[in-house]
């Protein structure tokens, strides 16, 4: 390919596409950086004997970390090799940069030689960066051995500085405004939300991509919506934006859900704590609400995104932040994964023979009341605030019949909302996802069934069944072909047995205030 060039730097090559490196890299990945164990030469007159000369490739090391902090910067001797202690911290990186700077000197391996070993100990999903300080026509072909080759003219500071640079996809980033607190202020949901509309696509992957309208109607909630904006001093230009939620908790409507929905700032003006700024602000605007009783990273009602993504590149950042995120902990609101499942109507199997005693059709106007009461005793003892709200909304409505009931004996013991695309329900305002995949896909959310009713809990596993099989009819009525079920916590194997794929997968992320 041709060589793209920064102050003297070449990308020679990058067939496994690893750079910019600020594509690969996640908060906590490592960088290993093993550069040979130079001797700078001094000159008698400027020999310091307290002060020893300092390795030649140090500013490349920092360099490095100002793009990216989680740099070890380990050096070899050409004549010791490849030792133990290197084979370790190859082991822990996540990408290995190995620092050639010159033929072999009389008596010692090739640094290209200890190259050639380093690539063997890496990992398939190591990428190694060869990274030549010198005339790489003295080293011979290199290109069929390392598929990513960085030339720099020398081992000065400049030209190792460049080389960073590069590494990460351009020139260092000017910093424009220096990191401080920032004034932070309310949007503006008039002039404002088309340029918020494209942050949010800058910031997040295509498959968190949403319509502008759908955008605009899950922002423009009065009464239940503040969100705030950081803006370039003497410009209106959004530089962050922070979404946040206020949602009824239960039946009581005296308790209150906060919702910490989006933290978005604009690429290039990272790191210079607009984002601090705005979620210090959030917080403390919510907890000064009356009657909030959690906050939630990530949102319920209306939907933006449930929680934060897993493997999301911010994860330790909120955890400093003090949210609890600690996957492996039993803890509830601890970073537990939470997943939306997606099915195609032809995958879905066909439903085995069923205890008599159930029932399932959508519900009726005269049954509105006794749903209300189930919703409200299963949502308490499950934990799952603004599931209540959901239900209740569709009071008066022709709606209501996307209630989808389950009952033994005349006794509710399941239920679950459906929702589908044009159809006025306000389910379908607050959940986007499903019609923004497809307009053939709908939704069911709020899935309720009782451990309580005699002989319920033995069957569980069959209820659910049951009670998705009529969703999935009441839809295909509807004109859908395929669904979406949001924020279902655990089941894996049961929905991967009924022909569900994992859509999204986030982190169930909150505190109680």
């Amino acid at each position: 390919m041709d060589p793209t060039r920064r102050r003297g730097v070449a990308s020679v090559q990058d067939s496994q596409s690893c750079i910019p490196l600020s594509n690969q890299l996640k908060d906590g990945d490592i960088i290993l950086l093993l550069t040979p164990g130079i001797v700078p030469e001094v000159s008698p007159s400027n020999r310091d004997a307290d002060n020893p000369p300092s390795d030649p490739f140090e500013p490349l090391g920092k360099a490095l970390a100002r793009h990216h902090p989680w740099v070890r910067h380990v050096p070899y001797l050409p004549r010791n090799g490849i030792t133990g202690t290197h084979v370790v911290h190859i082991s822990l990186a996540a990408v290995v940069i190995f620092v050639i700077s010159g033929p072999p000197r009389q008596g010692q391996p090739s640094q290209v030689d200890l190259a050639g070993i380093t690539r063997s100990l890496c990992e398939h999903h190591q990428p190694q960066i060869i990274l030549t300080c010198c005339d790489t026509q003295e080293l011979g072909p290199l290109e069929k051995t390392f598929p990513t080759i960085i030339a720099a003219p020398s081992c000065a500071s400049a030209d190792l500085e460049a080389a960073a640079d590069v590494l990460f996809g351009g020139e260092p980033q000017k910093p424009i405004l220096p990191s401080r607190s920032w004034l932070v202020e309310p949007w503006d949901g008039n002039r404002d939300v088309s340029e918020i509309f494209d942050l949010w696509r800058q910031c997040f992957p295509e498959i968190f991509h949403l319509g502008s309208y759908q955008f605009q109607s899950l922002l423009r909630r009065d009464g239940y919506a503040m969100h705030y904006v950081v803006r370039a001093p003497g410009t209106s230009q959004i530089l962050g934006f922070c979404a946040t939620y206020t949602t009824y908790a239960d039946r009581g409507g005296e308790r209150l859900l906060g919702s910490l929905a989006a933290l978005l700032v604009l690429p290039s003006y990272r790191q210079r704590g607009i984002g601090l700024s705005l979620h210090e602000h959030a917080v403390r605007q919510l907890t000064k609400i009356r009657g909030i009783c959690r906050l939630q990273l990530g949102s319920t009602f209306p939907r933006l995104l449930y929680g934060l993504p897993v493997d999301s590149p911010f994860e330790a950042w909120f955890r400093r932040r003090d949210w609890p995120i600690t996957p492996l902990s039993s803890t509830p609101g601890s970073g537990q994964e939470v997943c939306d499942w997606f099915l195609k109507f032809k995958d879905w199997p066909t439903t085995s023979l069923m205890p008599s005693r159930l029932t399932f059709r959508p519900c009726k106007p005269a049954d509105f009341d006794m749903v209300l009461d189930f919703v409200e005793e299963d949502s308490r003892k499950k934990d799952n605030m603004g599931w209540y709200d959901q239900y209740a909304k569709l009071a008066n409505t022709m709606n209501v019949e996307d209630i989808v009931l389950g009952l033994e004996g005349g006794a509710i013991i399941a239920t679950a909302l459906t929702y589908a695309k044009n159809t006025g329900s306000t389910v379908a305002d607050d959940l986007p996802w499903a019609s923004a995949i497809a307009d053939d896909v709908g939704g069911v959310t709020c899935i309720c069934v009782s451990d309580e009713v005699p002989n319920t809990a033995n069957k569980r596993d069959a209820v659910m069944i049951r009670l998705l099989d009529s969703c999935i009819h009441r839809l295909a009525d509807q004109g859908m072909n395929k669904l979406l079920i949001d924020a279902v916590k655990g089941g894996d194997e049961g929905f991967q047995s009924m022909g569900f794929q994992k859509w999204a997968r986030y982190r169930d992320v909150w505190r109680d205030d």
